[in-house]
C-alpha cells in the first residue's frame, strides 16, 4: 500500500505520531537506520525496511491534510487516524512459493497465467514436450484442391482437410498435409507408408467404407491392424480406429490411425467426438488441463423424429432464455452432406442410442460449438 512503514515496537494506536525520516520506493529501497518512533513513507511494491513490521495506509493518517505544507526533503511528523495492526499491508518473501517447490508439473498446458508465473519467477526458458505430428490424408478421384477449377460435374472440392486443420488448431500438435490421394491401391499404400514414417497419428477422410474403390481399409490391414470398425452413431457410422508399427515406423514406434467418413458433417462429428479427445490425451496433457466438452440441458422447441439403435448428433440452434434456461431448435433437414446447415448451427443436439424421438418441450442434451464462445 501507499502509506508509512513503522519501526518495530512503536506506538501504533489511534492519534499516535510518527517521525518520517525517508522514503522506500519501488526499485529504490530505504537503506538507512530507523530509531524508535521513526518510520518511512512507502509506496506500493517497495521493499519494507528490515526494522519495520507494519505499514499503515496513507488514507489512515493525516498526511492528506498536511502534505501541501511539507518539505519532504526533511523529516516530518504524521498522526494516525486509526489504530494500525502489526504486520498489516506487507507481502512477505516466500509466502506463496517456497524454495524447492514445484510450480508447474509435467503435462501442464501452458496458458497466459502460467507465463505470468514463470516470468515473475525470472524463468526465461523451460523444457516443453515435442508436439505430436499428425498427418492428414484426403482420398478420392472426385476431390479437387481449393483454388483449382472444377473440370466436370463428378468433381467436388476437398473441404475436409481445411476443416480438420481448423478443428485441430488449438491442440499442441504439428499437422502434416499429405494432400489428395487418388483411388489407387498403390498410391494409397505409398502415402500411408510415408505418413507412418513421419507421423505419430494419421487421420484420413473417406475411403474407409466397403466400396470397390475404398482402399484404405485394405492398406491398414496390410501394414497394421484395425482395432475397431463402425460406430453406432449418426452421422459417422463408418469410423475406423487402427494402428501401425514395425518396419515402416521410426524406432518401431506405434502410429495410431483414425479413419473418418467422407461426408463433411461426419468428418466434423467424428473429429469432435473421438479424434480431439484422443489427441489431447496422446499429447501428454494432464487430465484436469484438457479442455472439457461442454454439455447443457435444453428444452426442444419442436418434435424430433428418431429411430432407436444409433446415437444421433443433430445440427441445431440454441438460445438462453430470460430465466437462464436454454431452448434448442433442430435444423430442418439432417442429411450429412448439408454443410450450409452445419455453418448455421451453434450446437449439436445429442440423442442417445435408445432414444426413439422427442416431443416439443422435453429436455435434451446439447453440445455447444466451442467457436461460438
Amino acid at each position: 500500500m501507499d502509506g508509512f512503514a513503522f519501526a518495530k515496537d512503536n506506538d501504533i494506536s489511534q492519534n499516535s505520531t510518527l517521525d518520517i525520516v525517508g522514503e522506500s520506493c519501488a526499485g529504490n529501497p530505504y537503506d538507512g537506520e530507523l530509531q524508535p518512533n521513526q518510520g518511512v513513507r512507502i509506496f506500493t511494491g517497495a521493499v519494507v525496511p528490515s526494522t519495520c513490521d507494519t505499514v499503515v495506509m496513507q488514507e489512515n493518517t493525516n498526511f492528506s491534510d498536511i502534505q501541501a505544507t511539507l518539505d519532504k526533503s526533511k523529516p516530518y511528523q504524521i498522526t494516525l487516524a486509526t489504530t494500525a495492526s502489526i504486520g498489516a499491508n506487507i507481502r512477505k518473501q516466500g509466502e506463496e512459493v517456497q524454495t524447492g517447490e514445484t510450480v508447474l508439473t509435467t503435462g501442464k498446458r501452458l496458458n497466459p497465467t502460467d507465463i505470468s508465473l514463470l516470468a515473475n519467477l525470472g524463468v526465461a526458458q523451460i523444457k516443453v514436450a515435442k508436439p505430436l505430428t499428425v498427418g492428414i490424408i484426403a482420398t478420392g478421384d472426385e476431390l479437387v484442391q481449393l483454388g483449382e477449377p472444377l473440370q466436370h460435374l463428378a468433381q467436388i472440392y476437398n473441404s475436409n482437410t481445411p476443416t480438420l486443420k481448423t478443428l485441430l488448431k488449438d491442440l499442441p500438435i504439428s499437422i502434416k498435409d499429405y494432400g489428395i490421394v487418388p483411388d489407387s491401391l498403390d498410391a494409397t499404400r505409398q502415402t500411408v507408408k510415408n505418413a507412418i514414417a513421419d507421423c505419430d497419428v494419421i487421420i484420413s477422410s473417406a475411403g474407409v467404407s466397403v466400396g470397390d474403390y475404398d482402399f484404405l481399409t485394405t492398406v491398414i490391414d496390410d501394414l497394421g491392424k484395425i482395432n475397431h470398425y463402425k460406430v453406432a452413431m449418426k452421422p459417422g457410422k463408418p469410423f475406423v480406429f487402427g494402428e501401425f508399427g514395425g518396419e515402416f515406423a521410426e524406432d518401431n514406434k506405434q502410429v495410431l490411425y483414425f479413419g473418418l467418413p467422407g461426408n463433411p458433417l461426419s468428418t466434423v462429428v467424428g473429429c469432435l467426438q473421438f479424434i480431439k479427445p484422443a489427441l489431447w490425451r496422446l499429447s501428454g496433457v494432464v487430465e484436469n488441463d484438457i479442455p472439457m466438452q461442454l454439455r447443457l440441458s435444453a428444452n426442444t422447441t419442436h418434435d424430433i423424429k428418431k429411430q432407436a439403435g444409433r446415437q444421433d448428433y443433430q445440427r441445431a440452434s440454441f438460445v438462453q432464455n430470460e430465466d437462464g434456461s436454454f431452448s434448442v431448435t433442430p435444423l430442418s433437414a439432417q442429411d450429412s452432406h448439408r454443410v450450409k446447415q452445419l455453418s448455421q448451427a451453434n450446437c449439436l443436439l445429442v440423442l442417445p442410442k435408445d432414444n426413439a424421438g422427442v416431443k416439443a418441450g422435453e429436455s435434451v442434451v446439447i453440445e455447444p460449438f466451442a467457436w461460438n464462445f
